[in-house]
């Protein structure tokens, strides 16, 4: 949050202009990075024009429309920076000013990696009790990473759903969440972010069998791209990986799950209650079919708390 003239800019930042760099720009102690964004009050800002944060060296310079330039005079990294001055990215739909209750409310006890700008919130359930007593009943669990991006609350607006411009987030995979995944039976994912993190994965697998190696999902690849078997794909990901002498991999996915989508390694999902006219609740109708009915539903009838902060469901098709 910046003030120029007693006006209040709020600055929500979204994806690095240069996402192969943003690892060493937000964790390491460069001086500059340069982001996507979006602007709250954003008339008050001309492009081109700086704000100050003088008690930490930071200036902020619109350099376009949707760009903000970050420099700082400074040894600490641009990760310690927005500790500092940022605020818990709670959802539009919360119409309240974050608290300190939620920094720790709104994030999982499993988090580790920083740069979404919203929680996977269906793993807001899981305390560490919970987890223990999965794993002494003797099921596995697994921890990868898709960078949430603002476009998760943007509302579908197309009169024809697949016209509906899908944004785009940053995956990270490691070789042994591969092994896992081809090792078990019965995958079931925490979080819609979860699940479009594992059939980007597959389909990545089946872009590489095509000769593509660059690990971009868009929008429609799942339903132009011809499938395979998962062992397939996974192991096809996994010799990359291999020859390449990588540990984990990073890459980007526009999926767009809607009705009329197969899905490939997920066998069920734990998830919230989703709002109509959302790519969340096509995305639960795509996996439970036409129960998404009886299911929300249900919902409605007793009262059950939608959204972040809401009740959870557990989903097999």
């Amino acid at each position: 949050m910046y003030k120029e003239t007693g006006a209040r800019i709020e600055i929500f930042l979204l994806e690095p202009v240069h996402p192969s760099k943003v690892h060493e720009e937000v964790m390491n102690t460069q001086t500059s990075t340069t982001w996507k964004c979006m602007i709250g009050n954003a008339k008050k800002w001309k492009e081109n024009t700086s704000l100050y944060l003088k008690d930490l060296n930071l200036k902020a310079t619109r350099i376009a429309e949707d760009q903000v330039r970050f420099d700082w005079d400074s040894d600490v990294t641009f990760s310690d920076l927005l500790l500092e001055i940022g605020k818990v990215p709670l959802p539009p739909y919360i119409n309240r000013e974050a608290t300190e209750a939620d920094e720790e409310r709104y994030q999982t006890v499993y988090s580790k990696m920083k740069g979404a700008v919203a929680a996977p919130t269906a793993g807001l359930h899981f305390t560490e009790e919970i987890i223990s007593k999965l794993k002494k009943k003797g099921i596995k669990t697994d921890y990868l990473t898709l960078h949430v991006s603002a476009g998760t609350f943007q509302p579908i607006k197309e009169k024809n759903i697949v016209n509906h411009p899908m944004h785009n987030e940053k995956i990270w995979i490691t070789k042994e969440n591969i092994e896992h995944i081809i090792s078990v039976d019965k995958l079931i994912t925490v979080g819609t972010t979860a699940m479009r993190t594992i059939e980007s994965l597959y389909w990545y697998g089946v872009k590489i069998l095509n000769g593509e190696t660059e690990f971009f999902i868009k929008r429609d690849d799942a339903y132009e791209l011809q499938p395979v078997s998962k062992e397939d794909s996974l192991k096809a990901v996994l010799n990359y990986m291999t020859k390449r002498d990588l540990e984990k991999i990073g890459g980007q996915t526009e999926i767009f799950i809607y009705p009329g989508y197969t899905f490939k390694l997920c066998y069920g999902l734990v998830t919230n209650y989703h709002l109509p006219a959302s790519t969340l609740i096509l995305l639960v109708a795509a996996f439970v079919g036409d129960n998404w009915k009886v299911i929300y539903k249900e919902a409605l009838s007793n009262d059950y708390r939608f959204l972040s902060y809401g009740d959870s469901s557990f989903l097999i098709p």
